[in-house]
């Protein structure tokens, strides 16, 4: 007699290490306040980040679950994680990535550093228009400490903090504006972010693109290290899904 074996739970531990699936890690762990939830497909709020967290092992019924969650020919953004969307999906954007952790970073704080906050919102998404570091929404400030620096009162570098798996927190949102680069502003950063980091017992980390081999040497000689090469990619949901006959069905909210 066949056995139904019950699917496991979404906040499951993970046997994988937490920086394998690190937006799952983060959303069954520190940051499970902001999770929003379909079957086993966790997320974040769309105006916090755009990751979206499967399980290690995603099946077809969690595939269903991400459609129902961002709708026919909706985007799916996956960080640092393995597993490819359905053949049927198209994929819009791939990008290659390293992950890099604490070896010997010398964190420490910066005189100059101050904090940043929901009122300095508008000037941070200013910054990032100009700069690209990367996803940067209205509400991301909420992940984490973010620190800036002002030059006669305009917010020209800042960095701060992200994903966050049990142990560990990840520095983003670093970026410098083109009038003061060449300043060291981006490493004063995020050494002041790591040290806040270290100061709570948890470890830092970062993602980086791998064709930005100047960011890469930067955050190498600042005492991080490569621990996995990874991948980022976007893919947009199709129109119409398979069903378990083998016919199509639109996909649903």
């Amino acid at each position: 007699m066949t056995q139904n074996h019950p699917r496991p739970r979404t906040d499951a531990p993970s046997p994988l290490h937490p920086l394998d699936n690190p937006a799952r890690s983060s959303l069954t762990g520190p940051h499970a306040r902001f999770a929003e939830r379909r079957g086993r497909i966790l997320r974040y709020p769309a105006d916090v980040t755009p990751w979206l967290a499967l399980p290690d092992v995603p099946d077809a019924q969690d595939w269903a679950d991400v459609a129902a969650l961002a709708g026919p020919g909706g985007s799916v953004a996956l960080a640092a994680f393995q597993a490819p969307p359905p053949q049927d999906w198209e994929i819009v954007f791939r990008a290659e990535g390293v992950q890099l952790v604490d070896a010997s970073v010398d964190a420490a704080p910066d005189p100059e550093a101050v904090p940043l906050g929901p009122r300095d919102v508008p000037e941070m998404l200013d910054l990032v228009a100009r700069t690209r570091p990367g996803p940067f929404l209205p509400r991301t400030v909420e992940l984490g400490t973010y620190l800036g620096i002002r030059r006669a009162g305009a917010l020209v570098a800042m960095a701060g903090e992200r994903l966050h798996p049990p142990g560990w927190t990840e520095i983003s949102g670093v970026c410098t504006d083109e009038s003061v680069r060449g300043q060291g502003l981006a490493s004063r950063l995020v050494l002041a972010v790591a040290h806040g980091i270290r100061e709570r017992g948890e470890t830092p980390f970062l993602h980086a693109s791998a064709s930005n081999t100047g960011a890469v040497r930067l955050y190498e000689s600042l005492g991080f290290r490569l621990r996995r090469r990874t991948e980022f990619l976007s893919a947009l949901v199709p129109a119409t899904l398979p069903s378990a006959d083998g016919t199509r069905r639109p996909s649903l909210r």
